[in-house]
């Protein structure tokens, strides 16, 4: 997508370099554009457990990446053993997204336990860490196309008046290779010329939806609102939202969908309030191991300093962190909540738009059958 009208993945091989790994440092948006280089397994682990890169799509082309450059730290000696310990240290730094231990699997299934030289296991894992990436932009562009479709039918019945999205935290391009999950119908919709509007919630305590959802938007051009995080019931019990769209982190077989904290209660108020409630996700994001979501979903519980500390930029334009509560006011922070399969409206996928049931992703994902 566009940062300044110049076009942008939110990783790639550097281009003077294709042993080192480029990525968009997001903590340091809205208020600065920076790009970071990953070379180390190490590099990698940091970025992703301090949230340099987020959203599960691009955390599972990140950790496809890292294996690459896992491939090419291990020893010639020990190398299946030496990229399997720094798998399983790579899929232990965030658990709850699925798409991390997906991709680091995938790239271990292609580069161990096989008959290949230990140069054609480093250039089949830079090969499958491309894959991965283009696959995750390509199945995002296909969401897009798919999730249109929706809001097409919405602006029709609207005779053409302005459809009101409500999203939370942040499923755009920067979430994942390019396009986005949630994010990809709104800038296919502004592509088709349909008048779109978005409410961009906060997203407490990281602010994604402030910091990112909102810059992205202003980047591309698309109309939206900054509001509060507990804005969202008020204005669909107004008619002001006629659809909500999120993305996932993790989505079991019987189509509970973990994402951010709050997410959970706009599925309440969309519910009681007959707006439709939409989950976009990539098919890498399922998790056919697990069917009851708010059972059996690990989330993640971050620091509390998340909750108590706040960064900003202040009047003078510098960058400064603010402590919110009292000094021995402890916090607690889970990162997730889960969004149980009877308030979505239907799950949209690069493969379609369908129920969130057991039945309905079996037919859809066959292969999920044990």
């Amino acid at each position: 997508m566009l940062v300044s009208g110049k076009h942008y993945r939110t990783i790639w091989l550097n281009e003077k370099d294709d042993k080192i790994v480029s990525i968009i440092d997001q903590t340091k948006l809205p208020h600065s554009f920076e790009t970071v280089n990953l070379k180390t397994v190490e590099d990698f682990r940091w970025a992703i457990k301090d949230m340099i890169v987020r959203g599960a799509g691009l955390i599972g082309a990140t950790a496809g990446y890292s294996m690459y450059i896992a491939a090419l730290e291990a020893s010639d000696e020990n190398f299946d053993d030496d990229v399997k310990k720094s798998g399983e240290i790579l899929a232990a730094t965030r658990p709850t997204a699925k798409n991390l231990s997906w991709a680091v699997a995938r790239q271990i299934s292609k580069i161990c336990d096989n008959n290949l030289s230990v140069a054609e296991k480093r250039k089949v894992a830079k090969t499958e860490a491309e894959a991965i990436a283009d696959e995750d932009a390509e199945f995002c562009r296909k969401i897009g196309e798919n999730g249109l479709e929706i809001i097409k039918e919405i602006a029709k019945k609207k005779n053409g008046a302005t459809v009101n999205i409500l999203t939370h935290c942040n499923a755009g391009w920067l979430a994942f290779t390019d396009y986005g999950s949630a994010l990809s119908p709104i800038y296919a919709a502004q592509n088709a010329g349909i008048d779109i509007h978005v409410w961009v919630d906060e997203t407490r305590p990281r602010n994604q939806g402030a910091s990112l959802t909102a810059w992205e938007l202003g980047q591309q051009g698309v109309k939206h609102h900054l509001i509060a995080d507990n804005s969202g019931g008020h204005l669909m019990q107004h008619g002001l939202v006629d659809m909500a769209i999120v993305g996932a982190d993790r989505v079991s077989l019987g189509g509970d969908a973990a994402n951010k904290i709050g997410t959970y209660l706009k599925a309440l108020a969309a519910k009681d309030n007959n707006v439709p409630f939409y989950v976009a996700f990539p098919s890498s994001t399922f998790d056919f191991e697990i069917e009851d979501g708010v059972k059996e979903i690990e989330i993640e519980e971050r620091t509390g300093d998340e909750v108590r500390i706040m960064s900003g930029k202040d009047k003078n334009g510098n960058i400064c962190d603010v402590q919110i509560c009292p000094d021995d006011t402890p916090a607690k922070n889970w990162g997730f909540d889960v969004s149980p399969a009877r308030l979505i409206t239907n799950l949209i996928t690069e493969r379609g738009v369908f129920e969130a049931s057991k039945e309905a992703i079996l037919r859809v994902y066959p292969e999920a059958k044990k």
